[in-house]
């Protein structure tokens, strides 16, 4: 039997105006510069350049059909209810015009800081050099099989083993299977013998230890390949060979008397290996590859901060100048009532509805960015210390704090500072460096607990490598300097670090060294 309920319910919901910001917020600046060249590509009335001076187009043509929810979001403040401080959130219509440049350029009422966009070399930041084409590793590696004189079964067996090796440069693949592929995709029949004599081949081509079984492999075949009279190579290789466990646990008494070697000729072959590729296939980064694009500079002159917003973020964007013409027409002939308009049903509904959509993201563009300036600016007003002082002047903040300040809510602000970056005075830093927790010192003051992690990588630099800092003589150590912290914290924030044990981090240091 069916039962009729009715229900009353509040429900908190993003318009699609609101959930296109909420998207453009989190883009990093180069993820930005594509979603803008995206709806470029994808709007007709959508033109990157300065606004035009001429009257805005009348709200008739631009009211925005009923918008229902893309999705439903609860716990989260919207960009309406953010600025405003309310808490409803509502379906926003597009906004009447704004001279955003003139807000802009007049930000010192605004927000106390002297804040503004770059764009003197706009221009120059778009004209990217190209990047040379690179060949891959497998492709590198197929050019120099020529010189390897291989017949035909050995050069299947190269392409095989070739196409098998991993990102890494390794080749974690059984021989076994190698033989079984060459069998079903070529039906030729081969040993693993003759597999393993051509991977031997493979292996001793640029770059050495290129498709190594494993690290010990890597390294041994690296070694083989230098001159016999190199320093240390012989005991290099009786160390990998006979002795890797120890090796790998530094157990330098161990290996004294295993491979029967004094402390200098130890240290010596030691020294060989640690100069040697343990990943042959990890290629480097070219100049142009290895960048990071800041999305803010701020700066301290004659006493006050300046805040530069990168032009990448803050766009120029505008409705095309023909097809506003053509919105003006179809607006004329409405008013006079015109019963043949020049434009058909069609026509109009893709007109109004682009009209729309351009408009919402020329808002979403601006309002972006009036929320990056907001944040970028309490962020330099809790951390006043560090952009004037650098490095050791960092206060404890957390994303509250920030919010408070601005009165945006928590998820905004985490959205803002995720994956942007700012270029300081002292270096290029990301957003997400200047959050972190607070601990007490002896004298009731909180330090920032980055602090703590430089100090306790100072201290693990400066340490005598023959007997490596346990972590509970750190912990002692930041005792005496006023700094309570259990051993467990200390271990926490050295793997944070990516410093290893005491143990690992032994080094072999002979009298006259350690003397000097």
């Amino acid at each position: 039997m069916l039962k009729l309920k009715q229900e009353q319910k509040l429900q908190q919901k993003l318009s699609p105006q609101q959930i296109q910001y909420i998207k453009l917020l989190q883009l990093p600046t180069l993820a930005l510069e594509q979603r803008i060249k995206a709806e470029l590509e994808s709007n007709p009335l959508l033109e990157e350049g300065p606004e035009d001076e001429e009257a805005p187009l009348e709200e008739g043509l631009a009211e925005p059909a009923e918008a229902t929810a893309a999705s439903e979001v609860s716990g989260e403040a919207t960009p309406a209810a953010e600025t405003s401080g309310s808490t409803e959130a509502t379906t926003s219509t597009p906004e009447e015009e704004v001279d955003w440049e003139e807000l802009f350029n007049n930000v010192d009422d605004l927000y106390g800081y002297k804040a503004r966009v770059d764009r003197s070399d706009e221009e120059e930041e778009r004209r990217e050099l190209p990047l040379p084409a690179r060949p891959s590793m497998a492709e590198y590696l197929r050019e120099q099989l020529v010189l390897l004189k291989l017949n035909e079964t050995e050069q299947l067996i190269a392409e095989q083993i070739i196409g098998s090796i991993d990102e890494d440069g390794y080749l974690h693949r059984s021989l076994e299977s190698i033989v079984d592929d060459l069998i079903f995709s070529h039906g030729v029949s081969v040993t693993e013998a003759d597999v393993e004599r051509v991977l031997k081949q493979i292996q001793r081509l640029d770059p050495v230890g290129i498709a190594a079984r494993d690290l010990r492999e890597c390294l041994i075949v690296q070694l083989e390949v230098l001159p016999e009279d190199t320093p240390g190579r012989s005991v290099a290789l009786r160390m990998l060979q006979e002795a890797f466990k120890d090796f790998t646990m530094k157990h330098f008494e161990a290996l004294k008397r295993k491979l029967k070697v004094s402390e200098a000729e130890l240290k010596e072959a030691y020294h060989l290996i640690q100069h040697l590729n343990p990943k042959p296939g990890e290629g480097d980064l070219s100049p142009q590859q290895n960048y990071i694009i800041p999305d803010f500079t701020v700066t301290y002159e004659d006493g006050a901060f300046i805040i530069t917003l990168n032009s990448r973020n803050a766009p120029q964007l505008r409705i095309s100048r023909r097809y506003r013409q053509m919105l003006e027409q179809m607006l004329a002939e409405k008013k006079r009532g015109k019963p043949h308009s020049s434009f058909d049903e069609e026509t109009r509904a893709f007109l109004k509805n682009k009209l729309e959509s351009a408009r919402w993201f020329i808002n979403s563009i601006n309002q972006r960015r009036q929320t990056m300036f907001k944040v970028m600016k309490a962020i330099v007003e809790l951390q006043e210390d560090f952009f004037k002082y650098g490095e050791g002047h960092l206060k404890p903040m957390i994303l509250k704090d920030v919010a408070d300040r601005i009165g945006m809510d928590l998820s905004t602000v985490s959205r803002v500072v995720n994956g942007k970056y700012v270029q300081t005075d002292f270096g290029v830093y990301e957003l997400k460096y200047f959050f972190s927790e607070g601990l007490p010192t002896e004298s009731g003051e909180e330090v920032s607990n980055k602090e703590v992690k430089a100090l306790i990588q100072r201290m693990i630099e400066e340490e005598d490598k023959r007997n490596p800092l346990s972590d509970q003589r750190i912990a002692e150590l930041l005792e005496q300097q006023g700094f309570k912290i259990a051993r467990r914290t200390v271990t926490k924030y050295r793997e944070q670090l990516g410093i290893p044990v005491a143990r690992l981090r032994r080094e072999i240091v002979l009298d006259g060294e350690a003397s000097s």
